[in-house]
């Protein structure tokens, strides 16, 4: 191990709203701290703050559309404000910005002088408008961060419409328990389905497939919250087969997935890599997901893929798992999906950002 490193992580997000930059973070920090650093995480706080890592809030938030979805930013200037003289101040050896593009504390840290050695990470995936009009902002990040990172090649394609110079590819991590998780409890063949209710999620493709599948049908569980569920809920209200869950903890989420036969992602676009899918590949669960860059990116061969938003794809590839948990092509999946877990460990992606650490201060030093 390296010597000890002051690390300041910064998120845009919210801790207390569920976001895969929001784990990333937070697990980036608890693998850091393993490997003997001291990271303090910067990022709104809106109520519930993850356990086991140093945070220091920004402010609450205020949710502004984006990608497709609502990003939960913060929304207090003066708290901003003092976070970055908190960052300048604090005796950091480095910080660690992830989507230096978005408002908030990353925009106070790319316009504010004395700032630490930094590293950037990028994880959106889609270019639009708006985002264009941040080019001017993309030199400033080339300026001030020596190593730019993005999450994957669709990340790294969005970054580089308006970051001018090299980007890095490290892909997510995703945290593999060594002691092992307790499933959730099933009477049979069940199918998860993990992120918020809107329109990209693809949750009404994946209903509409559920619906479609002989009777009996496999229980179907239904994380998360959104825009669209009470129209859903509606339309497929809660039955025997059909379980509503709401908004469920990490410790719970990771029971679900350890206990659950499938991992249905149906998301329709502007998913940059789609961590859940490591995520129950990690516990031994089978993925099924729409072809999409980000997650054909993230799978590795290790999935199930379908044509988004085809209805009888899904429900065709959903039929055939779960029909034996047990056949040559599940235990295939299954074996495939633990080696790329295990590849994309967030020990591993620690070890790489260490590196990167490491350069960006030795390129300071010069």
């Amino acid at each position: 191990m390296n010597a000890s490193l002051e690390v300041a992580l910064v998120c845009p997000y919210s801790l207390s709203v569920p976001g895969g930059v929001q784990g990333q973070v937070v697990g980036l920090a608890a693998a850091l701290e393993r490997r003997g650093h001291r990271p303090v995480v910067f990022a709104p706080v809106d109520g519930i703050v993850p356990e086991g890592v140093p945070v220091t809030p920004t402010g609450p938030s205020v949710a502004v559309p984006g990608n497709g979805s609502r990003a939960p930013i913060a929304r207090s200037l003066a708290s901003v404000v003092a976070s970055a003289r908190r960052v300048r101040t604090g005796g950091f050896d480095v910080v660690h910005v992830h989507e230096p593009l978005v408002p908030g504390l990353p925009w106070a840290l790319l316009v504010g002088r004395r700032v630490p050695p930094g590293v950037a990470t990028f994880h959106r995936s889609g270019v639009s408008a708006g985002y264009r009009v941040l080019r001017p902002l993309g030199g400033r990040v080339t300026a001030r961060y020596g190593v730019r990172v993005a999450v994957s090649e669709a990340a790294r394609a969005t970054a580089a419409a308006v970051v001018p110079g090299p980007l890095q590819l490290l892909y997510n991590g995703v945290d593999i328990d060594v002691g092992g998780v307790e499933p959730w409890p099933t009477i049979g063949p069940t199918i998860l389905f993990l992120g918020r209710h809107e329109p990209r999620k693809g949750l009404a493709v994946l209903l509409a497939a559920h619906d479609r599948l002989a009777v009996p049908r496999p229980v179907l569980w239904i994380a998360g919250t959104g825009p669209e569920t009470a129209l859903l809920r509606q339309r497929f209200p809660a039955t025997t087969e059909r379980c509503w869950l709401g908004v469920i903890d990490e410790s719970e989420k990771r029971r679900r997935l350890a206990g659950a036969h499938v991992l249905a992602a149906p998301s329709l676009g502007g998913e940059s890599f789609g961590i859940v899918l490591l995520e129950a590949m990690a516990q031994g669960t089978v993925v099924v997901a729409s072809d999409i860059d980000g997650y054909r990116q993230a799978a590795s061969g290790a999935a199930r893929l379908v044509p988004p938003g085809d209805v009888t794809a899904l429900a065709a590839a959903l039929a055939e798992v779960c029909a034996s948990t047990s056949s040559e092509t599940v235990e295939r999946l299954v074996a495939r999906g633990r080696e790329r877990a295990e590849a994309c460990s967030m020990t591993r992606l620690a070890e790489r950002y260490e590196e990167a650490y490491l350069a960006t201060l030795d390129a300071e030093r010069r």
